[in-house]
């Protein structure tokens, strides 16, 4: 792995670990993770190899990283507080994301120092893989899709939060005749 890998999944790992604290749901929220995937996407995705059986690959891992994406969305707590919106990532969502880096990672590392390559060869070779591009488009795109798809759910469960009415909004409610004015 290069340094540039060794940064770049630092950089999404830490994405979640910074959101194990509460803070604000904002435009950042949504940004950085997205910068961070469309950097790994413009820098590794070259092709997306289509023969053999390349797509099923592609598919399965993309089906994962949806997968992982949706169940930390929906483990991210999501509140009002003072007029804002506060995301808080649960355990279970960290556990998730870790797990899907971990896993990338730990491939990554199999396939460059373990002796991993050959193994993956040959399973490529019996599953009619046709390319290391193939597991390249593959791992990128389950990236992608576990970050594109947390945020869509959290994005999503945000908008069903009803805001809570901040205390000068409250006193300038008053009543007349048992109606709010």
């Amino acid at each position: 792995m290069t340094t540039t890998d060794w940064i770049t999944d630092i950089a999404l790992l830490l994405v979640v670990f910074r959101q194990l604290r509460e803070g604000r749901l904002d435009l950042r929220s949504f940004l950085i993770p997205l910068g961070i995937v469309a950097f790994v996407a413009y820098t590794y995705l070259d092709s997306i190899p289509t023969a053999g059986h390349d797509l099923v690959l592609i598919g399965t891992l993309v089906g994962v990283g949806a997968a992982l994406g949706i169940a930390g969305g929906i483990y991210t707590r999501i509140r009002s507080a003072g007029g804002h919106l506060l995301i808080k990532a649960g355990a279970v969502s960290a556990i998730l994301w870790v797990l899907g880096m971990g896993a990338r990672m730990g491939f990554q590392l199999w396939v460059n120092h373990a002796g991993g390559a050959d193994d993956v060869a040959r399973f490529s070779l019996a599953h009619h893989i046709t390319s290391d591009q193939a597991w390249v488009a593959a791992f990128v795109l389950m990236a992608l899709t576990e970050v594109v798809t947390r945020l869509a759910t959290i994005y999503l469960r945000s908008r069903t939060v009803v805001p809570e009415r901040s205390a000068k909004a409250a006193d300038r409610t008053v009543s007349v005749a048992g109606r709010a004015v």
